[in-house]
């Protein structure tokens, strides 16, 4: 059974604009349960983000999701090192500001990266889309690249799952 790595905005973006949490209750109802069933997880650092905001999501979050959905990435240092490194190398392609953001500490895609290093076969759930020849942000399809990790977006991993809502 794959598991899936859900990025911050697979969240957010679900519950701003797409299925918004009063109008798509199916879809949040799915989402608990796959949590339950432990077929998606996310990181210590996606859930900084989304509880930076005092809102609904924030409330449905704590209320609908295992105390053990959003994982530790204390123990994964080394994964995190190389994620930085395989940034660093790119320098002469990102901006300074796009190598910042990826390194910042409390930006999550660094640390989605190096978890699905340090976890095999883990799936990254991001809206994201490969843009390779941006300069400004480093994407999370590009950093998944040289280390051979899949990723997909939420409807890729609804329908991989065989799931409907």
């Amino acid at each position: 059974m794959s598991v899936y790595l859900v990025d911050t905005n697979f969240f957010i973006q679900a519950h701003r604009a797409t299925y918004p949490l009063d109008v798509a209750k199916s879809f949040w109802e799915k989402l608990s349960k796959l949590a339950l069933e432990g077929k998606i997880i996310s990181i210590d650092r996606v859930k900084h983000e989304i509880y930076e905001n005092e809102d609904d999501l924030k409330d449905w979050c704590i209320d609908n999701l295992p105390n053990n959905f959003f994982k530790s990435t204390r123990s994964i240092a080394s994964e995190y090192g190389k994620a930085v490194e395989w940034a660093m190398s790119r320098n002469d392609h990102y901006t300074q500001a796009a190598l910042a953001e990826f390194m910042d500490d409390r930006n999550a895609d660094a640390w989605l990266v190096s978890y699905a290093l340090a976890h095999t076969g883990l799936i990254i759930v991001t809206q994201e889309k490969s843009e390779p020849a941006i300069k400004r942000k480093i994407k999370i399809p590009e950093a998944c690249a040289p280390f051979d990790i899949k990723y997909l977006n939420t409807v890729g991993m609804f329908r991989e799952l065989g799931e409907s809502f």
